[in-house]
């Protein structure tokens, strides 16, 4: 009878063993599945807290991260889709990681553009300084990006990147049948708002995110805007680095204006939206890079106006291919200088401004100010 325990006793202690480790074999399957689409966070806050897939929501301060490829639309129409969803792989597999690293809870993926979200499901104190630094990361990251890129004669990629701190609702949204853990609040709107004033390589923040972020960011530019439909201004901040314990700071990685020996006429319209203005301006390229131009206008354009732009006096053998910018300074007494960085740009028109640079320019005068 003892020995009849004794081997019921083994018996039950190897179910129970079996159990335990189909469990964890079950678990870790679940990770693989669902790891893919959902962000650790929420992935391991359900599987310890099943309640938590009930249906409702809380109020809670958090850190919103909104980031979007410039130009993205223009160059997969110019692509296979094969080549399109390579690019974008690729891209998200090194963006993807840095978050990750940093703690983020990447809430959506929207096409080409991310919502990531610092302080849900799991409180994060420092939410705001982390949040700046991983923006920073991931901005320098992009070099990685495009090096993995231009070696499969892929594009090169540019990301604007936009942070708010605001109150939001967050929680399971849906029905019983289908839910999403996702972030609700105007705060959120704002955050793509601010989102759409960058340029490539830049990191816009809001009033909120500086106040409480502290003395240890370098600011690099600042100005009020007036996000559609709003009639109060919103003011966003530029920047370049965080000191402290992250100690990053924003790669360079556009070369100087170089000046031409003779200034290239272009024509210039203002977009309103995604409709082209009616009011065509014309005006003259004085300063080149890669990544920006120098341009005298003949009337002024507010800073951060969407420009589409074309050739004046070129070759026939260059097809009249439309490129596009954003006004990122004006200078001068009148305001007529106008610097945009481009945001959309053939390749084309690419190959015709580099020789630009190569053969048309001279060394530049001194920074202007």
């Amino acid at each position: 009878m003892y020995l009849g325990f004794l081997s019921l006793s083994a018996y039950i202690i190897t179910r129970w063993r079996d159990r335990e480790a189909r469990l964890a074999d079950l678990t870790i399957m679940l990770k693989k599945m669902f790891g893919r689409y959902l962000s650790t966070e929420v992935m391991n806050s359900l599987i310890e807290n099943p309640s938590a897939l009930e249906l409702g929501g809380e109020k809670r301060k958090v850190t919103v991260m909104m980031t979007d490829l410039r130009g993205f639309t223009a160059i997969a129409e110019r692509l296979e889709p094969e080549k399109v969803v390579q690019m974008l792989n690729l891209y998200f597999e090194i963006m993807v990681d840095v978050v990750l690293k940093y703690n983020g809870t990447i809430n959506e993926i929207i096409g080409d553009a991310l919502l990531i979200i610092f302080g849900a499901p799991q409180e994060m104190p420092d939410r705001i300084q982390r949040a700046i630094a991983c923006s920073i990361d991931m901005q320098n990251a992009m070099t990685q990006v495009n090096e993995e890129n231009l070696s499969k004669a892929l594009p090169e990629l540019e990301m604007g990147i936009g942070l708010n701190e605001t109150e939001v609702i967050i929680g399971n949204i849906g029905s019983s049948k289908r839910s999403k853990y996702t972030v609700i609040g105007s705060g959120v709107n704002i955050t793509s708002r601010i989102e759409s004033y960058t340029v490539g390589g830049q990191i816009l923040i809001s009033e909120s995110v500086r106040k409480q972020a502290g003395e240890i960011l370098r600011i690099d530019s600042q100005q009020n805007v007036f996000p559609k439909g709003s009639e109060i201004p919103l003011r966003i901040y530029e920047v370049g680095a965080i000191a402290g314990s992250y100690n990053l700071i924003l790669e360079e990685k556009d070369p100087s204006l170089v000046t031409l020996t003779r200034q290239a006429p272009i024509r210039c319209s203002v977009l309103e939206g995604k409709h082209v203005g009616i009011e065509r301006l014309k005006g003259a390229m004085i300063r080149l890079s890669k990544k920006s131009v120098e341009i005298a206008l003949d009337e002024p354009v507010e800073l951060l106006t969407n420009i589409k732009m074309n050739l004046g006096d070129v070759d026939d053998e260059l097809p009249p291919n439309d490129f596009y910018g954003k006004v990122i300074k004006r200078l001068g007494n009148d305001g007529q200088i106008h610097v945009i960085r481009f945001t959309s740009i053939p390749p084309e028109i690419v190959a015709y401004f580099q020789a630009l640079r190569k053969y048309a320019a001279r060394p530049s005068p001194q920074k202007r100010s």
